[in-house]
């Protein structure tokens, strides 16, 4: 979709929130307990693999019991739990990033009144990075396909993908998980509808008449899905037991921020609000993952700054957006009947790509007639 811009003053409306930063209620605290801080002997005493798959008496999902005494559910257990260890650079690097992101995510989980352990499938969906993008085009932190994302108010087109925003995605999976549990009456058939479909769900429910998750016949990729779920939250509720003997300083700082509201009648390039900042361009695009492109589209947008930099931020934002507007006015083309990008560029003697990037726009968008485009001067 086209964005289309008129001549004018910019008006800006800011509203600065101090963003908060949730305690991380971390079960994997080690330096509470000096008997599983790391110590010289760590790297060539792990624990045996033998020991990680002897599991408790009651291992539970989402408070419901993993019935280990059935063969086929613990050699399925025992797979991912191995696999996972295997990879134990990948191990390290969830338990860093869970403190970047799980205090916001379990904020956000209570408010949505779901299980805890829901958490656990974002580290199973993208290891809590919010740009994967998986082979079938889901993207995130939950992995949402573009019309699920939708469905769910998430916002994607060409300048937002809010599916690698943390909070748009993390209540848009809760809101998804919600209705799939009251049409399952299970959290842990929720969960497999997530990963294969409410649809294809129901038919395997109706064919084999049982709706126990433990004894459904399902594709293989759904039934790792869970198992791998248990498998990471059993490793990251005591990271110590399975040979990560971290410190509290190993952990990744909890994500924090503060929260500027830019409303504007036209685009705004993201190094305005960096240099306004005082940060790095490429800060801006990590903390606001869900921003594509080097602009802001008009209308109403919050970015994320870090924590502290709020203060003088409209005065500094105001000022060099008066520079830029000065150097950046140009033409406005109304866009008529038969016109497409490249004419429109010939017309104006200058270059299709800086056509573009002057309207934040890609070679596939359409235009129609009565859209308005800005034209600087060759």
């Amino acid at each position: 979709m086209i964005r289309y811009f008129t001549k004018g003053i910019i008006s800006l409306l800011f509203f600065v929130i101090v963003g908060s930063s949730p305690s991380f209620s971390n079960n994997h605290d080690t330096t509470k307990n000096p008997d599983t801080r790391a110590d010289s002997n760590v790297a060539v005493n792990l624990p045996s693999l033998v020991d990680a798959v002897r599991f408790p008496d009651a291992v539970t999902l989402c408070g419901v019991r993993v019935p280990l005494e059935i063969q086929d559910v613990r050699e399925r257990l025992e797979k991912e739990m191995l696999l996972a260890l295997w990879d134990r650079a990948q191990v390290i690097l969830w338990l860093k990033r869970s403190s970047k992101y799980f205090p916001h995510m379990e904020k956000i989980i209570r408010e949505k009144n779901v299980p805890p352990d829901i958490k656990y499938m974002a580290v199973v969906e993208s290891a809590l990075r919010p740009h994967v993008r998986s082979h079938r085009g889901a993207v995130g932190f939950w992995q949402f396909l573009r019309s699920t994302g939708k469905r769910y108010g998430l916002r994607i087109d060409a300048r937002i993908d809010e599916r690698r925003n943390l909070f748009r995605s993390t209540k848009a999976a809760c809101d998804f998980l919600t209705n799939l549990h009251d049409r399952f009456d299970s959290w842990l058939l929720a969960m497999a509808a997530y990963n294969m479909g409410g649809y294809s769900l129901s038919k395997k429910i109706d064919r084999q008449k049982t709706d126990d998750f433990f004894t459904l016949y399902l594709p293989a990729q759904t039934q790792q899905y869970i198992f791998k779920i248990i498998a990471a939250k059993l490793i990251m509720e005591n990271p110590a037991k399975y040979g990560f003997a971290f410190e509290e300083n190993d952990y990744y700082e909890p994500f924090s921020f503060d929260r500027v509201n830019i409303t504007s009648s036209r685009q705004i390039p993201v190094t305005l609000v960096s240099e306004a900042a005082g940060i790095p361009f490429k800060q801006v695009k990590d903390m606001n993952p869900e921003i594509r492109g080097d602009y802001l589209s008009k209308g109403e947008n919050t970015v994320l700054i870090p924590d502290g930099r709020a203060e003088g931020f409209k005065e500094r934002f105001a000022s060099l957006y008066g520079e830029w507007e000065k150097n950046n006015s140009g033409k406005v083309h109304m866009v008529k009947r038969g016109e497409n990008l490249s004419l429109i560029a010939k017309k104006y003697q200058v270059s299709l790509s800086a056509l573009l990037r002057m309207n934040n726009l890609s070679r596939r968008t359409v235009i129609h007639p009565g859209d308005r485009l800005i034209i600087q001067a060759p």
